[in-house]
């Protein structure tokens, strides 16, 4: 699993970031079901996981004017 950056967040489109979403979902049970539940990878796929959800969040707020 590649690592996901905002930059790359900022590039992807909406429906992008679902999908992207649900495939990370995916593999998070995929990852906690196989090893223990502190490894390395399932924490990277939570942090891309609320990354995303902060991002998609954020853009569907109306902008303040």
């Amino acid at each position: 699993m590649a690592l996901l950056r905002n930059s790359d967040v900022k590039k992807m489109k909406k429906e992008e970031i679902e999908t992207k979403l649900k495939d990370l979902r995916l593999e998070l049970v995929k990852a906690s079901v196989t090893a223990n539940k502190q490894n390395a990878k399932t924490k990277e796929i939570k942090r891309a996981i609320s990354r995303l959800l902060t991002f998609s969040k954020s853009t569907d707020l109306p902008k303040k004017q």
